[in-house]
């Protein structure tokens, strides 16, 4: 056999890669399961998003390879949707590049700034792709701690103590996924603060915003945030369109262009009908945020009777797609939701696969139906 690259040593398959293969294989056996681990919205586009794709087959271009950079078009779509939903000005032609998913733009980042044996600030708990990637390119994860005490934010005077001289990336998201605390302005500020005295680079992962969040905020609003900051986003959650795969990055014009000579060897531009909906799911009015949250709102509403059956404490204040449960004391997760699933045939993600500050925790998705829901709850109680 081939020996495999030595970057794969300290990189494992992606926890949902392998377990909803078990979840499948119960499945198929006729086991009746019900999902609430991933977060892959189970609901539609917006109409519009969906009729300009079909529009564009008509188009004799639409076939042939894209730029880059994404059309025009596009970016200024980016543009103005930040500064109607932000208040962030940026430039459509210089500091916008739409990615072909923000999950791919993590690889894309780190490969044009990282090298090997630069440090990279993670939290725990945390997306667990920031330490994968992290990985593959050579360079070294640096766990910061985020805890319930601290509202689940970063200790910049732990970090000062344990020493920054070698860290180039710090990996932030808010509002943060699996904890759902939100970004306040005060955190936003001490950021840029930080990245500015230390030379790091910031980037902040912000897909959640719009998803049962009163205040959505963009770290690039802030005074000197496109001195040292990034933002990565996604239409994924906000608009149901996980599958489509279009992430963007925002930020200075000269950090764009470091990850554009990246991205340009890696893929040959996002197809035309694609990018002609993601555009037609940007300009979509308020209604459409009001009437996404409705639902997510009933449903979090019966995911709360579900972690009040499992006896876990939660924050009815947090935002986005998942509730984040504590568990009673004493309880291993990962051993709580295997028995869970082998027993009630319910999937829920244990905290653990988010980092060591994830154990005792588990979280809920709120993309299942309400009545699949109600079915999870009443097995459950």
């Amino acid at each position: 056999m081939i020996e495999v690259a030595k970057r794969l040593q300290n990189v494992e398959e992606y926890y949902f890669s392998k377990k909803l293969r078990e979840v499948r294989l119960l499945k198929s056996q006729g086991k009746p399961i019900i999902n609430l681990g991933i977060g892959s919205p189970d609901m539609d586009p917006p109409e519009a998003v969906l009729n300009a794709l079909v529009e564009t087959f008509e188009d004799d271009a639409a076939h042939k390879y894209q730029s880059y950079q994404g059309i025009p078009e596009l970016r200024e779509a980016i543009a103005n949707f930040y500064k109607t939903h932000f208040d962030v000005n940026l430039s459509a032609q210089t500091e916008v590049l739409p990615l072909m998913g923000s999950k791919e733009g993590i690889l894309h980042i780190s490969m044009a700034f990282l090298n090997p044996g630069d440090e990279v600030l993670i939290p725990n708990p945390g997306y667990p792709t920031y330490k994968s990637v992290t990985n593959l390119v050579g360079a070294v994860p640096v766990f910061y701690d985020l805890t319930q005490e601290s509202n689940w934010c970063p200790d910049f005077v732990a970090l000062e103590k344990r020493g920054v001289e070698n860290v180039k990336i710090m990996w932030v998201n808010y509002p943060h996924m699996p904890t759902g605390e939100n970004g306040s302005v005060k955190l936003y500020e001490e950021l840029i603060r930080f990245g500015k005295r230390y030379n790091i680079l910031i980037v902040n992962d912000n897909p959640y915003s719009f998803i049962l969040n009163r205040f959505p905020r963009s770290i690039l609003k802030y005074k000197g945030a496109k001195d040292v900051c990034l933002e990565l986003n996604s239409l994924s959650k906000t608009f149901n369109m996980a599958g489509w795969r279009v992430g963007m990055l925002l930020g200075r014009h000269d950090y764009i262009n470091a990850v554009l000579r990246v991205k340009s060897n890696m893929d040959s531009g996002m197809f035309l009908g694609i990018q002609k909906g993601a555009i037609e799911a940007l300009k979509s009015s308020d209604m459409w945020f009001k009437s996404l949250n409705s639902v997510y709102e009933k449903r979090r509403k019966i995911v709360w009777q579900i972690a009040d059956a499992l006896k876990c404490t939660y924050n009815k204040g947090a935002s986005g797609l998942f509730v984040w449960a504590k568990l009673p004391e004493h309880i291993e997760a990962e051993d709580y939701i295997d028995l869970i699933l082998k027993e009630k045939s319910v999937f829920i993600t244990p905290g653990t696969i988010f980092g060591s500050n994830g154990e005792g925790y588990i979280r809920f998705s709120l993309c299942a139906p309400v009545a699949e829901l109600e079915e999870a709850l009443a097995r459950l109680k």
